[in-house]
């Protein structure tokens, strides 16, 4: 396939777009969380220890504009937003999933437990 490009960018091939949309060091581990429920902002914000606020707030806008999540807020005070995988985000978890078995796989051969 010939170079292309989308969105102001180069790409050689369609592996190096899609690593364009959900490659980088967060959005793996955040689009596995939402496989399977709902979460709000400061849960995520928890359970990825290391994220910061800014990091995480770009990743998930990031993710919105490319479709592959939905961001729901809610009329409250406090504001309530929730987050959840749209049906072009659930594409990618027998991928996220596949990359767990090859993580296991690795580990087990490295007498990891």
């Amino acid at each position: 396939m010939p170079e292309f490009t989308a969105n102001g960018k180069r790409y050689n091939n369609p592996v190096e777009f899609a690593l364009g949309k959900i490659g980088g060091k967060w959005k793996i581990p955040i689009l596995w969380r939402l496989k399977d429920r709902v979460w709000r902002y400061g849960e995520l914000k928890r359970d990825l220890k290391k994220i910061t606020h800014k990091m995480l707030s770009e990743q998930l806008d990031e993710m919105e504009a490319d479709g592959l999540i939905c961001r729901e807020v809610f009329p409250e005070v406090p504001p309530r937003v929730e987050y959840s995988l749209t049906n072009k985000g659930r594409t990618v978890v027998p991928i996220i999933e596949a990359l767990r078995e090859l993580g296991l796989a690795m580990m087990k051969s490295e007498n990891i437990e």
